[in-house]
Parts: C-alpha cells; structure tokens; sequence
C-alpha cells in the first residue's frame, strides 16, 4: 500500500521509492501496467508533477517504459537485472552462451542433490507444457516454457542467489532460447531434456551437468549454423 510521503526528503524521490518496492516485491509484476497518474496521485496526496519525476526517473533506469497513448509498463523488477541485461547484451553471442552455462551447469550439478519430489514433478511438468508448445506450433510459448524448465532447474539447486542471479539474466538467456528456438527440434535435444530431469531424480550430478552441457553446445551450434 502506498503511503503519504515524508516532507523532509524530496516527494519525487520517496515516491520513486515506493514505487520500486512495488516493483521489487512483485505487486507490480514485470509486463504489467501501472495504475494511471491521476490515481497515483490521488493515493499518495502528492502532485501530478511529483508523481511524474518519480515515473520518469524509473523510465531512465530502466524499470518502467512508457508507452504513449498506452500507459506505463514495469519493464524489469531490479537495477541489477536491467544492468546485467544491458551489459550482455552488448556481448559476443558466444558470450552471452558462456555466461548462460556456467548458471546452468552448475545449477543441473545442485539440483541433483538437492532437488525435492516436488522439484522434480515441477520439472516434468514445465517438459509436458514445453512439448505441448511444440506440438502447437506455439513458439512465443515454447520459448517461454523452455526458459521456464532452465529456471526451475537453477532454482531446484537450492542456491537462492544462483537463481536471482539467473533470473536477473532472464532476457538475454531468453533472447539465445529464442534465437536457437525451433519447433521442428531435433530429437536428441527433445530427449537430452527429459534425460537431465532424469538425472536429477536419480540424485546423479555428473550426469546431469553433462546434460545441461549438451544442451548448451547445442543451442551454440545451432545459432553458428544459422549464422553461416
């Protein structure tokens, strides 16, 4: 809930503030539109020029995008994913794979001996949802629960900073899963998917990290091949 801001420090930077702990704790989700000014306004007891510097200087870090004649829209949930994503964006693709294997490998190797039953189920379910993406010919949706399967895998290791880490990370992995994409994939990789989860059920590390480390040499050998 937003709070009447305090007069000792400037109105524009406490309502920034508040606005980024929305952010952050997810009750303005990533995608979402904001509440227009005029309510902001309203709520806060503030001026419609105050709440408009502090939407501003969101739009200039990168939290918020406006979009004319639409509305404002959280674009990222943290500065240092908006940082993280600038920076390698910038980078070489083959870059870009290096930094996405060193989360997953490691991840693939945690997971199998920290997993739970439910983690485990939770990935079946996330390869049931991609193949049925597949099957669809959706591919916005198969990208999206591909890197959703990667996630939970991370997230399965039980490392909370490996996982925010990679989540902050999450639109330039995003952009090499869309990149490397195919809804006519290869069999192999359909099958090197189902193998890691596998492994980790069956509390073996090394096997699943030689799975995330396929997987990985496969979306960069595809994208080599796509650019030649």
């Amino acid at each position: 809930m937003l709070e009447s801001p305090r007069r000792a420090v400037p109105l524009a930077v406490q309502v920034a503030g508040q606005f980024k702990t929305l952010i952050a704790a997810g009750d303005w989700p990533v995608g979402s539109r904001i509440p227009p000014e005029h309510r902001l306004t309203e709520e806060l007891g503030v001026s419609r020029n105050t709440v408009r510097e502090a939407l501003s200087a969101l739009v200039h870090l990168g939290l918020l995008e406006a979009r004319p004649g639409d509305g404002t829209y959280v674009r990222a949930d943290s500065e240092l994913q908006v940082s993280l994503g600038r920076r390698v964006a910038e980078a070489d693709p083959d870059d870009a794979f290096e930094v996405r294997a060193l989360f997953e490998h490691r991840g693939a190797r945690r997971a199998a001996t920290h997993a739970t039953g439910e983690d485990v189920a939770r990935l079946r379910e996330l390869l049931e949802h991609r193949d049925a993406a597949r099957t669809a010919g959706d591919l916005p949706r198969f990208v999206e629960t591909d890197f959703a399967f990667h996630r939970a895998v991370v997230i399965a290791g039980g490392n909370p900073l490996l996982a925010e880490l990679y989540q902050h990370l999450s639109p330039v992995i995003t952009q090499t899963i869309s990149d490397t994409a195919a809804l006519h994939e290869d069999r192999a990789v359909h099958d090197l998917h189902h193998r890691l989860v596998d492994a980790i059920a069956a509390g073996d590390p090394a096997a699943a990290e030689a799975c995330s480390v396929a997987l990985v040499e496969e979306g960069r050998d595809i994208l080599h091949g796509s650019a030649s």
